[in-house]
């Protein structure tokens, strides 16, 4: 245990010995009077005795003091830190060691482990990574040090964001090399194949699909630039932002490939006065990531719903469509970065599995939600909740969020 935990256990260690000297100074101090006293006479026991009582009242409100001020620093650790004695008696536990003293539930856990580690550690400093199954999952690293006679200093960190930051890190990275394999290896394979190739037609259809994955590799390498940068600038523009506006660039956006498979948008359009706030740009980019998904799992010669409306101090954003649809075990997991319900799909349609991932975190900077709603084969409802921005004195709409748009299907024509 290294870090933190270290500068933990060295006020910890600082603490007991404090207490110890301190104690150990007066009673010397005591014998010291009380011999004096007594070889010069039992005239002089009464204000030795006196004496005394004075100075270990004056020892003890110091060492009280000093003990105190070293608490106060233990009590600002996130650590766990507790003082056993050497009968494996708690003296001493900070605020966050509390918790690990007659516990109950999966901290008990940790309070036996404790226990144990507290008999293996009379030769030496000894610790233990605990995981603990929960619900919920946590993971603790326990440290004990022996103090000589003077008992023992424990520290206990709960590093269960930590590890679970190290996991997500590291399937990230799993994830990402596998996304950027298989479209580079497809490029590596068509440049091979063009080589030396004299057949017009033939070098033609490759060059297309050299494209095509080329194109792929950069939607990939972009999303996780915006992604990266979203997730870094959370405190993004917080101007108005028309909410007309961004569905009108949304749309135009994907004019040309809902033209292409003949898609239909139906569009209710806000208030010219309704605003959000946040950026534009990345408002945008939210919604255009929910509209392109609408297109890319609905069927050729579809509807799409697109509108927004205000409600109370929010804004709700929804896009409704009547495709595939999202099987009910998904929902939990489509928006966590390169996850993908029909993996087969998604790579036909060039999707990068990080778009609702984006989409999240937008909304999440601003404060706001995204939701879903969605039954396998009748289609699926996005809806982005959004602060609304107001002018100074504007009028208050106290409809409930959430009965809006997101409630009508699309129709057609």
């Amino acid at each position: 245990m290294a870090g933190p935990a270290g500068w933990v256990l060295a006020v910890a260690s600082l603490l007991a010995v404090a207490v110890a000297l301190t104690t150990a100074l007066t009673r010397r101090s005591v014998l010291r009077r009380f011999e004096a006293a007594l070889n010069s006479g039992v005239g002089e026991l009464d204000s030795a005795l006196a004496r005394a009582r004075e100075l270990v009242e004056a020892r003890e409100a110091a060492s009280n003091g000093a003990t105190a001020q070293l608490a106060e620093v233990l009590d600002a650790f996130s650590h766990g830190v507790l003082l056993y004695d050497r009968n494996q008696k708690v003296t001493f536990a900070n605020a966050a060691g509390s918790a690990y003293v007659d516990a109950r539930h999966s901290l008990a856990l940790v309070e036996a482990t404790i226990g144990e580690l507290l008999d293996a550690a009379v030769p030496g400093r000894v610790e233990r990574r605990l995981d603990v199954a929960g619900p919920p999952k946590q993971t603790f690293d326990i440290a004990v040090l022996p103090l000589d006679e003077r008992g023992f200093v424990v520290v206990v960190e709960d590093v269960t964001a930590r590890r679970r930051l190290e996991d997500v890190r590291r399937d990230f990275v799993a994830n990402i090399s596998h996304e950027l394999k298989t479209p580079v290896g497809a490029i590596a394979l068509l440049a091979e194949t063009m080589t030396g190739e004299e057949d017009p037609a033939l070098l033609s259809r490759l060059s297309v699909r050299l494209h095509h994955e080329a194109m792929r590799v950069g939607r990939t390498i972009d999303d996780l630039l915006l992604l990266s940068q979203i997730e870094a600038d959370a405190e993004q523009v917080r101007g108005p932002a028309s909410v007309r506006h961004v569905i009108a660039e949304t749309l135009a956006r994907v004019a040309t490939t809902a033209e292409e498979r003949g898609i239909d948008f139906v569009v209710d359009d806000p208030p010219p006065d309704l605003c959000a706030v946040g950026d534009r740009r990345q408002l945008v980019s939210a919604l255009y990531n929910l509209v392109d998904n609408a297109l890319k799992y609905s069927e050729d010669g579809s509807v799409v719903r697109v509108g927004a409306t205000g409600v109370g101090e929010w804004v709700e954003l929804a896009v409704v469509d009547r495709g595939i649809g999202i099987p009910a075990r998904d929902l939990e997991r489509i928006f966590e970065r390169f996850y993908r319900v029909d993996k087969g799909r998604s790579r036909r349609t060039g999707g990068t599995g990080l778009g609702l991932a984006i989409v999240r975190h937008i909304v999440g900077n601003l404060g706001g939600s995204v939701t879903v709603r969605s039954c396998e084969g009748e289609g699926s409802t996005f809806t982005l909740v959004l602060p609304r921005y107001r002018e100074a004195g504007g009028p208050s709409d106290e409809r409930r969020p959430g009965a809006s748009l997101d409630e009508r299907p699309p129709t057609e024509g």
